[in-house]
């Protein structure tokens, strides 16, 4: 079975001090069946190794070269995304108090009826109360 992947568990996989087995399972399931990511994804998770460098979390060639790494990755990017945004996605952040972000991966996993691999745990909460398997921690 495929999964919804945040960016919260896809960069615990790429630093080595926040892998735990339970990520380690996320990866072996994606590399088996793939990831489905709402399509801000891929800017969501540039923006947090770009900040990386900047804060000298490490450098410009460990960011390209997880940017390379990732996109190997049997992830799917929905198209769907941007027309959920004022509707679905808007509710669930309503109705939870997340960022429209995060509900971004809340609805998808609704949406496609996949389970949710997160670390986040406000999103974690969320997905709770909407009766949406988890994965990661």
């Amino acid at each position: 079975m495929s999964l919804i992947l945040d960016s919260s568990a896809a960069l615990a996989w790429i630093y080595a001090d926040e892998i735990t087995p339970a990520i380690r399972q996320v990866f072996d399931l994606l590399h088996e069946n793939g990831a489905w990511v709402p399509s801000l994804w891929r800017l969501e998770v540039a923006n947090i190794l770009e900040m990386g460098v900047r804060r000298a979390r490490h450098d410009v060639a460990f960011r390209d070269a997880t940017l390379a790494d990732l996109a190997l990755l049997p992830i799917n990017l929905d198209a769907e995304t941007d027309r959920q945004a004022w509707g679905a996605t808007l509710r669930l952040a309503e109705r939870h108090r997340l960022t429209l972000y995060d509900a971004a991966y809340l609805e998808l996993a609704q949406r496609l009826r996949l389970p949710l691999a997160t670390l986040d745990s406000d999103l974690r909460a969320a997905a709770s109360d909407e009766s949406v398997p988890l994965l990661g921690i």
